[in-house]
């Protein structure tokens, strides 16, 4: 062998100044986005001072696009861009069940790439509207559970990035800090009574944020105790009492933006200590309860998580201790009308709401939890 071909050096240079030129500025509106936003407002449920308990709702139907999701899609843009998936004129695809689409849709929008929503054609009108609204496209399929195997095929077709919240919400989030959710709510809770909860009550759609704020308690050293609640028709609570990652639902959740026909990759199950399954009849009136206190309208999600937040109320007024519990308005109920707040849709889907909206009557009036 000659010294030439011993010294040779395979060199590959896919270097891109224009691809380059855009990511920076894509990535620079992204982060704008964020400077440009105030954090979510900590509310305080009104309960009676003498039990010693504090009831928060850390509202993120203040994001710019109505919701908890506005926080992951953030994330989850910044994740694919600095990875090299998401390209200039190519679509972004995602599997939701509407408010993570919404969002999307508005980041879509900011950086100027198409976006395409993959979603059960049982999603509320408004959820559509609003995609469409931010320039987003709604293709729907007819079952829940083929919305990720639609998704990845759209991709391959368009030449697109399918986003996969579902498996990439947990790593694209900095649990560490960086003013993720749980960073911000303790920082709200400095100057309470109780600054440190001794829970915090989040519901799980892709697991992403139960999945952040349960390893930033850890990371910090707090005490604060995670409950996860989950609603009907979902398999999550199942997967985490048996240990089984394959246990499965054969239907959707009815309540938007939780609950899940699988195991998703991005829930993280020993980071969570405790899980609630919620009948989806007590979430409603949950709501409903929630809009009588006040005066506020949230989606179903957050009558499922409100709903296990008051047991915890419950159980620590019944042993008698104090401290602070948190919980999420994680969108508004605007977007829900046709739904949660239709009379005629309790009907439809045979649920009776009379016997929660006596118990939670029963619990805000003297502490108790009925039994």
């Amino acid at each position: 062998m000659s010294s030439d071909k011993a010294l040779a050096t395979l060199d590959v240079d896919r270097s891109d100044a224009g691809y380059r030129t855009w990511l920076k500025e894509a990535v620079r509106k992204v982060q704008a986005d964020a400077n440009r936003s105030a954090d979510t407002h900590l509310l305080q449920f009104p309960l009676p001072e003498h039990w010693g308990i504090d009831l928060y709702l850390k509202d993120e139907s203040t994001h710019p696009t109505g919701s908890l999701k506005h926080r992951l899609a953030r994330s989850l843009f910044l994740y694919g861009l600095c990875n090299g998936w998401i390209r200039p004129d190519r679509p972004v695809i995602e599997a939701s069940s509407g408010s993570t689409a919404v969002s999307e849709a508005y980041f879509a929008k900011l950086i100027g790439v198409p976006f395409i929503a993959v979603m059960p054609r049982t999603t509320s009108r408004e959820k559509c509207r609003l995609i469409e609204f931010h320039g987003g496209r709604c293709h729907f399929v007819d079952d829940s559970r083929l919305m990720y195997e639609e998704s990845a095929a759209l991709a391959a077709r368009t030449g697109g990035h399918y986003m996969d919240q579902f498996t990439y919400a947990e790593r694209a989030t900095d649990w560490r800090g960086n003013n993720n959710i749980a960073q911000s709510l303790f920082e709200q809770l400095r100057l309470e009574r109780y600054p440190e909860p001794a829970w915090i009550v989040a519901t799980a759609g892709t697991g992403g944020t139960s999945a952040t704020v349960a390893r930033y308690v850890r990371y910090m050293q707090h005490d604060t105790r995670v409950c996860v609640a989950d609603p009907e028709n979902s398999c999550f609570f199942e997967g985490w009492t048996t240990g089984d990652p394959g246990v499965t639902s054969d239907c959707g959740s009815r309540i938007e933006g939780i609950g899940r026909p699988r195991m998703e990759p991005s829930f993280v199950p020993g980071a969570i200590d405790r899980m609630m399954k919620v009948p989806d009849a007590a979430s409603v009136a949950a709501v409903r309860a929630l809009e009588r206190a006040t005066g506020r309208r949230a989606g179903g999600s957050t009558g499922t998580g409100l709903w296990s937040a008051w047991k915890i109320v419950a159980e620590m007024a019944a042993a008698g201790e104090t401290g602070s519990v948190v919980t999420l308005i994680c969108d508004a109920g605007d977007r829900y009308l046709d739904k949660y707040y239709s009379d005629s849709w309790l009907e439809e889907q045979g649920l009776d709401i009379a016997p929660y909206t006596r118990a939670i009557d029963t619990l805000l009036a003297t502490g108790a939890w009925p039994d």
